[in-house]
């Protein structure tokens, strides 16, 4: 994999991130970043500072001795403070005197490591030479007259190297626990920076068809881009129920309009066909007003059902007997429609607008009875805090991919699509709007064989 398709890959990988987690992994990003430079500078000046305090040490010791030799008091041993080495050393590289932890034969530093000392320069020998462990930092200053020896002042490192590792420790340790804690913060933090965007995406994804028109969305309490954005969201939603008022009000008024003229056609082609003064009228001309009549009160039903404003006062209904209701106006069907065993005498209420779901079951029903080969049963049965009515066929069923398109409206299936069979393409947009303003809903099940229509009604107002 080419770097230029490695790099595509983690944007792609980060691009499916929320913005939260985005948002948090850029901080965190910063945040670690500047823990590590200033862990870094931290570890470092401390480092060089406990150096410099060490060589400082041995060097304030070993000026002390000079200044006794320079008096020509060399003592033997020389007085040195704590763990400290010192040793004197002539032109010729021999150990004069020295400490009691120094060795008396033998120098703690090479001719080429003194004159290093000499200049200045920092130099480290292991601490066997003197019978110690770890190792000694050498500081040298010249002594005597005409600068004739040498005091070598050594301190042990082992102390400043225990200090380095203790702070090195700390700081792998601490850093993680560091960062696990920031993220926690700023995944809270962040999630309730971004809490007023979730309410939003809350209220806009409760908003559809069937809500309230006065509903919106909340706008927070702040004078930020989000409400702003939350604003300008519910100007929008003014905006479209304004349209859809109108639409509403276009098809309702349309269809009033429409009633009046295809009464009057309806009479007098009764009249004309019942005194024989039209002639010879078409056989099916009397059936083409009846179904543009349909489609007329069907535009306006729906028309109504879309508005809020026309709501009615709910009432509790009883399942069982609703269902006998719908099933004695099919009496004399092309095929029998009976309710369920067991139906009857069940204790099952919803609280609707019966006139509403009469409408709405008898709209199932007709498509049951249109499309069954034997029968149609209609059941109930109480599911949690809601009633479940189901209307089946054994007829040919819907396919998978239609069961929620037969909800559109003039949406007809092409085995649907003559004129005898065939509705309008209305009936069930119907009857979900009816059911859903009256806080249910409808769904399309097989049967194996057949259809059925699954209808979830409410128990509580």
């Amino acid at each position: 994999m080419t770097d230029r398709a490695r790099r595509r890959r983690v944007r792609h990988r980060v691009a499916r991130l929320s913005i939260r987690a985005r948002l948090m992994l850029v901080g965190l990003a910063g945040v670690a970043g500047a823990l590590v430079i200033g862990g870094v500078l931290l570890y470092a000046v401390l480092t060089a500072s406990l150096g410099r305090s060490l060589e400082g040490t041995a060097r304030a010791s070993a000026q002390q001795v000079a200044l006794l030799v320079d008096s020509g008091r060399m003592p033997d041993p020389v007085p040195v403070s704590g763990s400290q080495v010192v040793q004197v050393i002539d032109a010729a590289g021999r150990v004069v005197t020295g400490s009691v932890t120094a060795d008396r034969l033998t120098a703690l530093v090479t001719p080429d490591e003194l004159r290093r000392a000499l200049a200045g320069l920092q130099v480290v020998v292991p601490g066997s030479r003197s019978g110690l462990s770890g190792r000694l930092q050498v500081v040298a200053v010249p002594a005597g007259p005409a600068h004739a020896y040498s005091v070598v002042a050594a301190a042990p490192t082992a102390d400043v190297e225990q200090s380095t590792r203790t702070l090195r420790t700390l700081l792998l340790w601490i850093f993680p626990l560091l960062l696990a804690v920031l993220a926690l913060i700023a995944w809270r933090v962040i999630g309730a920076a971004l809490a007023p965007v979730e309410a939003l995406r809350r209220g806009a994804a409760r908003i559809d068809e069937s809500s309230s028109e006065s509903e919106r969305l909340p706008v927070p309490p702040t004078s930020d881009e989000v409400s702003a954005l939350a604003t300008t969201l519910n100007a929008m939603l003014d905006r479209i129920t304004v349209a859809r008022r109108k639409q509403r009000a276009f098809v309702a008024d349309a269809a009033h309009e429409l009633r009046s003229p295809l009464a009057s056609m309806r009479t007098q082609l009764e009249v004309a066909q019942r005194l024989g003064e039209g002639g010879d009228l078409p056989a099916d001309l009397l059936g083409d007003v009846d179904r543009l009549t349909t489609l007329v009160d069907d535009l306006l039903l729906l028309a109504r059902a879309d508005d809020a404003a026309t709501n009615r006062q709910s009432s509790a209904v009883d399942v069982a007997e609703l269902l006998s209701e719908v099933v004695g106006r099919y009496r004399g069907a092309r095929v029998p429609v009976r309710v369920a065993p067991g139906v009857v005498g069940r204790d099952m209420q919803t609280w609707a607008r019966r006139g509403e779901l009469v409408r709405a079951l008898t709209n199932l029903v007709d498509n049951a009875v249109r499309h069954a080969r034997t029968g149609v049963v209609l059941d109930a049965a109480a599911v949690g805090h809601q009633v479940e009515v189901t209307v089946s066929d054994d007829g040919h069923g819907i396919g998978t991919q239609d069961r929620e398109r037969v909800f559109d409206r003039f949406t007809r299936l092409d085995e649907a699509r003559d004129r005898d069979s065939g509705g309008s393409g209305l009936g069930l947009p119907i009857t979900r709007a009816l059911l859903r303003r009256n806080g249910g809903d409808v769904r399309l099940e097989d049967a194996a064989p057949g259809l059925r229509a699954v209808v979830r009604l409410p128990t509580e107002g």
